[in-house]
């Protein structure tokens, strides 16, 4: 169990550095390079997800205490940040790949959609951190 519990340990945290350092990028720069970004972000936060509720059935197979509410609270989060990405951002993007000009408007989307899935992800791994002492 022990080389499991590393490697899942090792794709979380590499995947949710990857995502949440991405998106708090985009969320800064106004979206800059979000066409680029936008898959390698959803296949990160899948990645976390998956291994997120992995190592959760390996290291709280039982009880739910504060810790476990904390870390719930995070994953609720992370979902949320990539429904959010998934559901403003995409089909923006796929708005200003159609349209030749630059349309403000879908940028305006894109922009919202990152910003929100940064203060969302900033929330998760907060809870990641805080979990630990509860």
């Amino acid at each position: 169990m022990q080389i499991t519990l590393i490697v899942t340990l090792a794709l979380h945290t590499l995947a949710g550095v990857f995502w949440a350092g991405s998106t708090f990028a985009l969320a800064r720069t106004a979206g800059a390079s979000a066409d680029k970004l936008f898959w390698p972000q959803m296949g990160a936060a899948l990645v976390v997800i998956a291994s997120g509720g992995y190592l959760w059935h390996l290291l709280h197979p039982s009880g739910f205490g504060r810790q476990e509410h904390v870390l719930a609270l995070g994953a609720l989060c992370a979902i949320a940040a990539a429904g959010v990405q998934a559901l403003l951002c995409w089909p923006a993007l796929r708005q200003l790949a159609s349209t030749p000009g630059k349309d403000a408007r879908s940028q305006g989307r894109v922009v919202v959609g990152e910003r929100i899935a940064a203060l969302l992800l900033t929330l998760t791994v907060s809870c990641m951190a805080a979990a630990r002492y509860m």
